[in-house]
């Protein structure tokens, strides 16, 4: 459903406490204020919580903020929405883009369409000087999906759930709105009276977090901030066993023909994540996009192999054993029948 853009004069100012909030989120993820030339780029969807994020950033950064709308071409109403997010921003004075995607080829529909809408957003952010993307994932976002990942039984990585903060390509994704949310970020955009369009997709029964949000809704046992700030300490964690990898990894890694480890005497955890990162390097150096692979990828069976002296496959790399080593490559292509 979309609220319709205010008439002249109607449009209200956002309170100055939250506009200071936000500078202040924001200012907890960068080294250096956005500048004029260095701005910081915003992915507007045009709902509620990424019209909030800009009117927020508009006011608590004048003159130092960019934004781009993502048309996935999957909707007939997307071109309209990203329309209403530009001639917002040409009220504004706020530089908006709207990016097309090309048709999206088949299998994980949801997956392609995040990792395309970000490679877009990615090359027009850099492409305008910006070093770090801005999106409105917030503490609702968190919860269902800490929560989503603990009845998949995920372990330390995936209940860490959505990162503050992470590389990509040549900048930085940041998210100053986790600690927002959800019913408060449509109460800035409502007495801002702000356009926005209720993402129809939010509600289609064919998605596990639709279920899980309307489970969160309609209780009271289970608090989703505190659930966010259990994420937030599972991302701490994680960030200080990610340090200790790294340091084993410049004493027991070694490259050649093959990517070896020596995991001897080590915890299953460090284990863990010494085949992780060797996972993604094998990945990275190959140009392996498929199958998927990220922080949160479930490595149990392969550990278990591996413990047990048996090779395995996992996201087109092959692991294979040899006493207190583990060798990874690429694997080699399925035989057909």
């Amino acid at each position: 459903m979309a609220v319709p853009p205010p008439s002249v004069g109607e449009a209200r100012t956002i309170d100055a406490a939250q506009v200071d909030r936000f500078r202040t989120d924001v200012g907890a993820l960068l080294a250096d204020p956005p500048g004029i030339d260095r701005p910081l780029a915003l992915a507007v969807s045009g709902g509620p919580d990424s019209m909030a994020m800009l009117a927020l950033a508009t006011a608590g950064f004048p003159g130092r903020v960019i934004a781009a709308t993502v048309d996935h071409r999957l909707r007939p109403d997307a071109a309209d929405e990203a329309a209403m997010v530009a001639g917002w921003c040409a009220d504004a004075e706020i530089p908006h883009r709207t990016l097309t995607l090309e048709p999206l080829p088949g299998g994980n529909l949801h997956a392609e369409a995040r990792a395309a809408r970000y490679a877009i957003l990615a090359d027009w952010a850099t492409g305008q000087g910006a070093q770090h993307l801005a999106t409105a994932h917030h503490a609702d976002d968190q919860a269902e999906t800490f929560l989503m990942r603990a009845n998949r039984g995920s372990g330390l990585a995936g209940l860490a759930g959505i990162r503050p903060q992470r590389a990509y390509r040549n900048l930085t994704i940041v998210r100053p709105l986790l600690g927002w949310r959800r019913a408060t970020l449509r109460a800035v955009a409502e007495a801002a009276a702000l356009p926005f369009v209720d993402d129809p997709a939010n509600d289609a029964d064919r998605f596990d977090r639709t279920h899980l949000r309307r489970h969160l809704a309609g209780q009271n046992l289970l608090d989703p901030a505190a659930l966010a700030r259990s994420a937030g300490w599972c991302a701490e964690a994680d960030a200080d066993l990610r340090a200790m990898r790294d340091w084993l990894w410049s004493g027991r890694a070694r490259s050649g023909d093959e990517l070896a480890i020596d995991v001897a005497d080590l915890p299953r955890a460090l284990c863990r994540l010494l085949v992780r990162r060797a996972i993604e390097g094998v990945r990275t150096a190959l140009a392996i996009t498929h199958p998927t692979f990220s922080e949160s990828t479930n490595v149990e069976a392969l550990l278990d192999a591996l413990q047990a002296g048996r090779s395995a496959t996992q996201a087109g790399v092959m692991a294979s054993p040899r006493g207190t080593t583990w060798y990874f490559r690429e694997a080699p292509p399925r035989r057909s029948l």
